[in-house]
């Protein structure tokens, strides 16, 4: 059975980096943007990594453009942003697509795992998915990522055991996280 040990991902540098190094570790897998209405996630993410650490949790944050570009710039430009405005200190990752052609295999094994189920209800949600499906072709695909700030959790066995789209509360992601460690 594939777990996300299986895959090797670029570090910002260029690097390739195996997820087997992360072996044994609660991780939470981001696709992340600079300019986007989620990217005040990156605090509650920092506070949640500082806080869980030392308890075996990791962060793996892959920046994307590729929802209506909002992660200009390089890898070092987008890395300078993050640490300076919100104090990251998890591991950052070369900036990927995570759908399509050109999607990262990484994402498209996350997606396949725990395939999309929507934004939830709410005005907020509503105005997402509208936003969405005009951002994205394949907009609703089980196997698409919706948008930024979709999280995926993995367990120390490197299986994929929840999934939570940017919509989600950040305090039940914190939750899913505490539980899993």
């Amino acid at each position: 059975m594939k777990t996300i040990y299986d895959f090797t991902v670029k570090d910002r540098k260029g690097n390739d980096v195996a997820l087997s190094e992360f072996k044994g570790k609660v991780l939470l897998i981001v696709n992340t943007a600079t300019g986007c209405g989620f990217t005040p996630h990156y605090e509650p993410l920092e506070a949640m990594y500082k806080d869980l650490r030392d308890k075996g949790f990791e962060i793996l944050d892959f920046p994307s453009n590729q929802f209506a570009n909002q992660a200009p710039g390089n890898d070092d430009e987008i890395h300078d942003f993050c640490t300076l405005k919100f104090g990251t200190e998890f591991p950052q990752f070369a900036k990927i697509d995570v759908n399509g052609d050109s999607g990262d295999p990484l994402f498209a094994f996350l997606a396949s795992e725990k395939p999309f189920e929507g934004f939830g209800k709410g005005v907020k949600n509503a105005m997402l998915n509208k936003f969405a499906k005009m951002n994205n072709k394949k907009f609703g695909a089980k196997t698409y990522i919706g948008w930024n700030f979709t999280k995926f959790l993995i367990d120390r066995e490197g299986k994929v055991i929840a999934r939570f789209e940017p919509t989600d509360d950040m305090a039940d992601v914190r939750k899913a996280v505490e539980k899993a460690l």
